[in-house]
């Protein structure tokens, strides 16, 4: 918030998934997941959506033991506002980098996200 009252939202616009006119930043959500005992490394991306225009999908490499799906569910419903909660998990044994090691958001997306 700036001294005269103005709230920006930093990052990079083109990362934010707009879930029905809601805008949610991915490195929150991960952020969050990243907080749970048995993740590893979450990233999160935006997926077309019918009604919404874009849900939150979530993949996570996962320590042993590997949550579920509900597991992580309730994890962030105790933690992020309902529509910030990935409607999808999918596990993984690795997430795709960018040189500098960065997580590869675009890469993640083609690789886990539905066919284009």
């Amino acid at each position: 918030m700036s001294a005269d009252g103005d709230l920006s939202i930093r990052g990079r616009i083109k990362e934010l998934i707009n879930r029905g006119g809601e805008k949610i930043s991915p490195e929150r959500v991960e952020h969050v997941l990243a907080t749970h005992p048995n993740v590893l490394e979450p990233a999160v991306f935006g997926v077309p959506h019918p009604l919404y225009g874009e849900a939150v999908a979530a993949v996570i490499v996962p320590r042993q033991p590997a949550p579920t799906p509900e597991e992580l569910t309730e994890f962030c419903r105790e933690r992020l506002a309902a529509f910030e909660i990935p409607a999808t998990f999918e596990l993984a044994s690795e997430l795709p980098h960018t040189a500098k090691g960065s997580l590869d958001r675009r890469a993640v997306a083609q690789r886990f996200g539905p066919p284009a």
